[in-house]
């Protein structure tokens, strides 16, 4: 007898509780019932209790058929799926399912009797057991058949104790291997892979892989909208999402029929894990929201049910993409997640046991197979969002650090974040990722973001609440450590398409209501990834992570607070000093470009580029705008040109303020409106030429070929870029490095021109906590990050140690020298030391400072006025130290101008003393304070002004009047030499006088509050540069490479080759271990005695020093010990490194 069996969904659970001992029913054939199964798992709470199954009611029917009103048929009902809520909204799409289901036939030859287990060790006794089948009536021969013992109808079924593990779920229920689907061009059909073929694996022949992921957002009405459809599928057609692999979230029955009717998918991905429910003989998806995969390559795979929930995981294996331990064969494991959505409490917990699980799983049951984890993971990342969470009891504390633990597990667990490994080595290029965010929502969390609801409609319409709306990272591929290296990350699906009317378009809700619209909720993200196919070959991964036990104590979490004070102390520039600052430079880039362009090549003649503190996005309303400008004509010509069309713009605000003689080019100090910028030039055709992609390529790429000068003046732009492009979280990033640059300033550490603290060192600082502590933690919040800078840094060995980043200089070889208290490196060259002026004094201040600030957090309570007040560091100054060196400048009747300059000088001079003290003296430990104390009744009204710079000494148990005679000679000599500056000292107006004086006779004093940035005026023709400056700096034109300029008649002989420029022969000399720095004597050009002479070890290349001298009015270097000329710039010859002249015939 042939039955055909209609599958419906039951009623309310009314009926369901009753529970029988015994049961008669018809059973199919075991091998149909997967199609059914894969719905009863999902649908059906009896799965696994009982088999697919028709009940025979015969008792209850042949009492019915008695009746004489009995005119109901003999229609059978297998269960498929129960419910208690008919309202459910997803009820027309789960019924649509049952009628997916491929016809199910076959002969009844056996009527099953079931009894149900009685299981003791089960925790509720009174619940159901499972069904065995007792026995089988042959309906044939009418016998009835009985088991000795009642057998099990899954092959987990057994009486068993308690699980070990009761949170793992995916023991509990062991998915079938199941085979790929394939498109069959001659029957034009899909049809499931061959098992002979599938199961047989091969020597991997595959090297590298690339994984895509996109969350589809599905459709939750019925009949589903398909107005996106063709907008989805065009993205994952696009050269940018074309993959080896692909992972699809949220895919439908309807949205999965669509797919696989497209030729492109099918030519790209010839093996998909789903045939398409809509043909006749393939069964519909299991849940409402699932998960497929498409791939280049044949694999099996499982679905695994997670944790209570109505999704699934994916877990495939492929047959030849693995590596070989030996001759032994290890299959890639790639599995598909989508977490539980929502911020809740229950939806952490629920997060937390299903990452856990299935992490769990993998770990055990795969220990030596390459893994990927990819999927939508649902954690939120914004700490906007968590915070606020947590602030309106949305979430608990609780629920917000097991977000922290949700991050950091798949790091224990050996894996790597795809986007962060591409991101802190080459950097996040996604588009939507190159605005500056919001400074008062954005506190860090929302860079990489997958799901942005400041940016697409589709994610904004599914918030909630308005603390969901901002950019979350929820989509991620995870790949083991060791297996594999990251080799690049992008985004997809980041642009719009054209919506397409359907059969819904008439619907208000319909997506086909607007005429753009994105594909999907999500962007898609792809990674490319190389496999190691032999662990003999592995790589072994030098990077030394940060490994610190400081904890985070609970006051510390709050990122929000922190900016609540920062901004109360008028850390963040307003909205009105942004703007002014966006037009200064609007106006200044215009000014200097003016119509330059070049049309014909679509080149610009210059390329404006904002560095330090504004182009790192740092700054605060009192810092200046440094900018470097690269073009194509040599220095003389831009200077001339640029200073000409900023006159004639100065009733535009525009005013010249100065000239700098910096080593590497003049720089022009301007004042636009109130805004001051510093302006430097840099000739440079293959960069200019190439702009922007060069700063993109390798150091090693020949158009760097350029020589020292101009890479020292390009040195800003490379490093700015190389910042920008890396810190995983730029918001995170900025709220820490106010934070630090506060504190440094108010502790009085914060002054590069000191041999203290700058921006550029700061930021190489932070940036290395930022990298190595998401890469090891996953998640780093601004309190995390501050905590760890502090602690890492207070315990870092700064005697034998430099400071680098190890994922930018994988291989290091810098060797640091005696004169190098301090080792910072920066990223590109020429020179790398970014702490070159610190001294030995500045350099223990600093790490004093830096354990005071360690000390402070790791207190039970800290906050955050307390780290960074701001009359604290100097009030404990003028009372720590027993003795101090006054340097005392008194002015009359001279401007203010004048005072400004000199004490710029006397500043500078400062630093120079602070050596000194620590030549003659060693054994005291002394500090500079980096700024100008006044008496504490001083007025800006008076006529007079008399400043003090202060030194403390620390004589500790030294002779200490032994060193006091010794520090006397010292600075009586220093002081002579002040006097005999006629230049900037003017003893008609000024007086200057240094003294030791002990503590209590230092007076009331208080920290100089003047703004002497006020005092300027524009400079005249003659300060910026007479026409002997100007023609002197046409040598510089020589530096730019060959080819690139036009050849100029010499007055000397005519020789080819490049000649290597003074400042490269000058560092050769000064660095090189194999040199003596002071047998070498440098000739040059004074300006109004004409040819002299200085020592290589007097040359000072320190612009702010008074013997300062431009690079380019060097005119030789000469051997002290033969008194041999090494180097010549007319005759253009070179002995040190062998170029110009002294190259030809080599």
């Amino acid at each position: 007898m042939a039955m055909d069996t209609q599958v419906t969904l039951t009623g309310p659970l009314t009926d369901m509780h009753s529970s029988y001992d015994t049961a008669l029913c018809i059973i199919p054939p075991k091998h149909l019932w997967t199609a059914i199964d894969n719905l009863r798992v999902v649908y059906d709470p009896a799965y696994k209790k009982w088999p697919p199954h028709i009940n025979l009611d015969l008792r209850e029917r042949v009492l019915l058929s008695l009746k004489r009103d009995y005119d109901e048929d003999d229609q059978m009902y297998m269960t498929v799926g129960q419910t208690a809520d008919l309202t459910d909204p997803l009820m027309d799409s789960i019924i649509r399912k049952l009628d997916l289901l491929p016809p199910l036939e076959w002969k009844v030859e056996k009527i099953h009797i079931l009894v149900r287990d009685k299981d003791e060790t089960q925790i509720d006794p009174s619940a159901p057991g499972k069904m065995r089948l007792w026995g089988e009536i042959d309906l044939a021969s009418r016998t009835l058949l009985t088991m000795q013992t009642p057998v099990a109808f899954y092959e987990d079924q057994k009486t068993a104790g308690p699980k070990n593990d009761e949170q793992s779920t995916i023991s509990e229920s062991r998915p079938l291997t199941r085979l790929p689907y394939t498109f069959d061009s001659t029957g034009f059909k899909w049809i499931q892979q061959p098992k002979s073929s599938a199961l047989k694996q091969v020597p991997p022949n595959v090297e590298s892989l690339i994984v895509a992921n996109y969350n589809v957002h599905a459709e939750f009405r019925h009949p589903p909208s398909r107005a996106r459809y063709p907008i989805i599928i065009q993205n994952l057609l696009e050269a940018q999402a074309r993959a080896d692999v692909l992972i699809l979230e949220e895919v439908t029955d309807d949205f999965l029929s669509c797919l696989c009717k497209y030729e492109g998918i099918r030519d790209i991905y010839p093996f998909i894990s789903n045939g398409p429910p809509d043909q006749e003989d393939i069964e519909p998806l299991p849940y409402h929201l699932n998960i497929v995969v498409l791939s280049k390559w044949p694999f099996s795979w499982d679905l695994t049910s997670l944790y209570n929930t109505c999704r699934g995981s994916i877990v495939m294996q492929f047959t030849n993409v693995g590596k070989l331990e030996g001759e032994i064969f290890i299959p890639l494991i790639l599995s598909a997640v989508h977490l539980s959505s929502g911020l809740t409490n229950a939806s952490v917990t629920k997060k937390e046991q299903e990452l856990g699980s299935i992490l769990s799983h993998l770990s055990k049951t795969y220990p030596r197979n390459p893994r990927v984890l990819v999927g939508d993971f649902n954690i939120p990342t914004s700490v906007y969002t968590i915070e606020t969470a947590v602030r309106r009891n949305e979430i608990s504390p609780q629920s917000r650090n097991a977000l922290a633990r949700l991050e950091k597990l798949p790091i224990e667990m050996g894996l790597v974040d795809a986007w962060v490994s591409v991101c802190v080595q080459y950097g996040d290029i996604s588009e939507k990722n190159q605005t500056q965010p919001n400074s008062k929502k954005a506190l860090g969390g929302e860079k990489g973001a997958t799901y942005d609801p400041t940016a697409n409609h589709l994610a904004e319409r599914t918030t909630h609440s308005d603390f969901d709306k901002r950019p979350q990272r929820y989509d991620r591929i995870l790949v083991t450590r060791e297996d594999f290296n990251v080799t690049g990350f992008n985004m997809f699906g980041q642009k719009m398409g054209d919506i397409q009317p359907d059969f819904d378009a008439d619907s208000k809700d319909s997506d086909s209501s607007v005429g753009l619209s994105y594909g999907s909720d999500h962007w898609g993200i792809r990674c490319s990834l190389r496999l190691s196919t032999n662990t003999s070959a592995q790589p072994t991964n030098s990077r030394k992570l940060i490994t610190t036990s400081l904890e985070v104590k609970q006051n510390l979490t709050a990122t929000s607070h922190l900016v609540t004070y920062l901004s109360e102390q008028s850390i963040f520039p307003s909205d009105i000093n942004i703007a002014m600052r966006e037009s200064a430079l609007s106006l200044l880039k215009e000014v200097i470009t003016q119509d330059d362009d070049n049309p014909a090549r679509g080149l610009p003649a210059f390329v404006l580029v904002p560095v330090g503190s504004y182009g790192l996005g740092v700054w605060t309303e009192t810092s200046d705008i440094n900018c470097i400008c690269v073009g194509r004509i040599s220095p003389k010509t831009f200077f001339a040109l640029t200073i000409q069309r900023l006159r004639k713009a100065a009733s535009r605000g525009i005013k010249i303020l100065r000239r700098l003689d910096a080593p590497f080019g003049p720089i022009l100090e301007l004042a636009v409106g109130h805004i001051k910028m510093d302006l430097q030039y840099c000739s440079a055709v293959s960069i200019a030429e190439t702009w922007p992609a060069a700063l993109a390529l390798p150091s090693t790429d020949p158009v760097f070929n350029l020589p020292h000068s101009t890479l020292a003046t390009l040195k800003p732009v490379r490093d700015l870029d190389y910042l920008r492009r890396t810190i995983p979280d730029l918001a995170a990033f900025r709220l820490s490095y106010h934070v630090i640059k506060c504190w440094s300033t108010r502790r009085g550490i914060y002054a590069a021109r000191f041999g203290y603290l700058s921006g550029i060192q700061i930021s190489i600082l932070l940036s290395r906590v930022c990298k190595l502590l998401l890469y090891q933690n996953g998640s780093m919040s601004v309190p995390t990050i501050l905590a760890t800078f502090y602690h890492h840094y207070a315990e870092f060995d700064w005697d034998k140690s430099s400071v680098f980043d190890p994922f930018f200089h994988e291989n290091l070889s810098y060797v640091r020298t005696r004169r190098e208290p301090m080792a910072i490196l920066g990223f590109h060259g020429p020179r790398l030391n970014t702490a070159l002026t610190a001294s030995v004094s500045t350099t223990q201040t600093i790490i004093r400072e830096l354990r005071r600030a360690d000390a402070m957090l790791s207190e039970t309570e800290i906050a955050w006025p307390k780290l960074l007040d701001e009359n604290t560091g100097a009030i404990e100054f003028l009372s720590t130290y027993t003795t101090y060196i006054k340097i005392t400048a008194r002015f009359w009747g001279a401007s203010l101008v004048k005072i400004n300059k000199t004490l710029e000088w006397l500043e500078s001079k400062c630093t120079s003393l602070l050596v000194e003290v620590g030549r003659v003296a060693p054994e005291i430990r002394s500090r500079i304070w980096p700024a100008r104390f006044v008496n504490q009744d001083a007025s800006e009204e008076d006529e007079e002004y008399e400043g003090y710079f202060l030194i403390g000494l620390d004589l500790g148990e030294s002779n200490g009047g032994q060193v006091l005679n010794t520090l006397e000679t010292c600075i009586h000599t220093f002081d002579a030499q002040l006097s005999r500056d006629e230049k900037f000292f003017d003893p008609k107006s000024s007086w200057i006088n240094i003294t030791i004086v002990p503590q209590r006779e230092l007076g009331k004093l208080r920290l100089d509050n003047r703004d002497w940035g006020e005092y300027t005026v524009e400079a005249e023709d003659e300060d910026i540069g007479d026409s002997e400056f100007w023609a002197s700096i046409e040598a510089d034109e020589a530096r730019e490479p060959s080819g690139k300029k036009e050849t100029r008649p010499s007055h000397g002989p005519t020789h080819g080759g490049k000649l290597r420029s003074a400042g490269d022969v000058l560092n050769r000399i000064r660095w090189d271990q194999a040199m003596d720095s002071s047998n070498y004597i440098i000739g040059y050009e004074d300006r109004f005695s004409g040819a002299m002479e200085r020592s290589v070890d007097s040359w000072k290349s320190d612009t702010t020093h008074e013997e300062f001298i431009p690079e380019h009015r060097i005119l030789y270097f000469k051997r002290k010990s033969d008194g041999a000329i090494v180097w010549d710039r007319e005759e253009r010859r070179d002995e040190i490194f062998g170029s110009g002249a002294s190259s030809l015939g080599r």
